[in-house]
């Protein structure tokens, strides 16, 4: 089960292969294919497929978007899309334009991104977050959305983590693989990196989070969706 949370949207893809949006205090179904991972942002709603099969959400129903297969993709950046390529783990993008453009007609041109992870998150305000194979996390300083260039890759120290998101005004919020959540603090613009990891105490393991607009969306491993305000 996963979570997104972005422009004041929030979408869910759960276990039994089904989609959902969050209206009110009830989840209702998001088009007829279900996603194993869906992601909302300023680029639309974008979803992988349990075939690993990229989709965008188009006139109330998900549309095949042909091209490269992705483990996971997301829509949380300044309009690009970016993803993880199934198998290598290749991480990609999908520039600004196309993304918004693409009404599910054509093959879809994706940029390499010369990194391999095995989650990846962009916000709209300061960068990308990504974990590779190792539970190691990277942060990427700026991703161009009209061109998908980067401003390279930096290591982050801290625990070994399995997911971890970036909101669209740069806070980061990270699951270990033990599934305790860190909000990386001291991120600003000069230090993008931020400083220290900061624990967010939970009653149960987790699977996954997003954060948006004050709000920290959480799925739990025992597949409760709970949500934190501040």
């Amino acid at each position: 089960m996963q979570i997104d949370a972005g422009m004041g949207q929030v979408v869910v893809a759960d276990k039994y292969k089904r989609t959902y949006f969050l209206s009110g205090v009830a989840l209702y179904r998001l088009g007829r294919m279900g996603m194993k991972h869906v992601s909302v942002g300023a680029g639309g709603v974008w979803g992988s497929s349990h075939a690993n099969k990229v989709y965008k959400y188009v006139a109330g129903d998900f549309s095949l978007a042909k091209g490269l297969s992705m483990y996971q993709v997301d829509a949380g950046g300044d309009g690009q899309i970016v993803g993880v390529g199934s198998g290598s783990y290749n991480t990609y993008c999908l520039k600004e334009k196309t993304a918004l453009d693409y009404c599910g007609r054509g093959t879809l041109s994706w940029s390499y991104l010369s990194r391999k992870m095995m989650y990846y998150s962009c916000g709209s305000k300061w960068g990308c977050w990504g974990v590779d194979k190792r539970y190691r996390i990277w942060v990427t300083k700026n991703i161009s959305p009209t061109n998908c260039r980067t401003s390279g890759w930096r290591a982050v120290s801290g625990p070994r983590m399995k997911m971890i998101e970036v909101s669209s005004d740069g806070k980061v919020f990270g699951v270990t693989t033990t599934g305790k959540i860190y909000q990386r603090a001291g991120i600003t613009n000069r230090c993008r990196q931020g400083t220290r990891w900061l624990y967010v105490p939970m009653c149960m393991p987790v699977r996954h989070v997003s954060y948006d607009l004050c709000n920290l969306w959480i799925v739990t491993t025992s597949g409760l969706i709970m949500k934190c305000s501040h």
